[in-house]
């Protein structure tokens, strides 16, 4: 099987069960760097870097295109729509895996209905919660980043993939866009 796994890493496929025929990685800046230096070894393994909601990628024949956690930081409704288009031009078949924003747990922060408190309140607690005085980001920038999605969401950006729940002690903590 020929994959195209938008915004993922070498490491999470050397850990999979099974690994694709051949795997093209495709992500932003210094992550591709990353892990373009774990795919150097590797025969069946490429890393490029582009951005998935606006790909310059010339071959589109892909078996599987793959996504995990990576809709929810592409940057607002228009750039979802343009990742969206990139999955459904480039595979004949996917999966596009979200965190769910109804879970109680913020998965990025690991902390109660943080999703849910104004931009102003998340930002004081990702300053606090994340990063040292040393090493300090933008912290209104990093919670404006990270858009989590919902069931209607998914189905808008996915139409004709099925939405799949991702359980975790009785409770959807992700959606999962398929279309196999």
């Amino acid at each position: 099987m020929r994959v195209l796994d938008l915004g993922g890493t070498v490491t999470s496929w050397l850990e999979a069960p099974r690994r694709p025929r051949e795997l093209v990685i495709m992500n932003i800046g210094w992550v591709a760097e990353w892990a373009r230096r774990d795919a150097e070894h590797l025969g069946w393994a490429i890393v490029i870097i582009d951005d998935a909601c606006d790909p310059h990628l010339r071959d589109t024949s892909f078996d599987l295109v793959y996504s995990n956690s990576v809709i929810e930081h592409v940057g607002g409704h228009e750039r979802r729509c343009a990742f969206a288009q990139t999955v459904h031009r480039y595979g004949t078949w996917h999966w596009v895996q979200t965190p769910y924003r109804y879970f109680p747990i913020e998965p990025h922060y690991r902390l109660p209905f943080v999703q849910h408190l104004p931009v102003a309140a998340r930002a004081r607690l990702a300053a606090a919660w994340r990063y040292s005085a040393a090493n300090r980001s933008d912290p209104v920038r990093d919670v404006l980043e990270i858009e989590l999605l919902s069931k209607t969401e998914m189905r808008f950006y996915f139409p004709e993939s099925r939405i799949l729940p991702e359980t975790s002690f009785g409770l959807v903590k992700g959606l999962l866009a398929v279309k196999p």
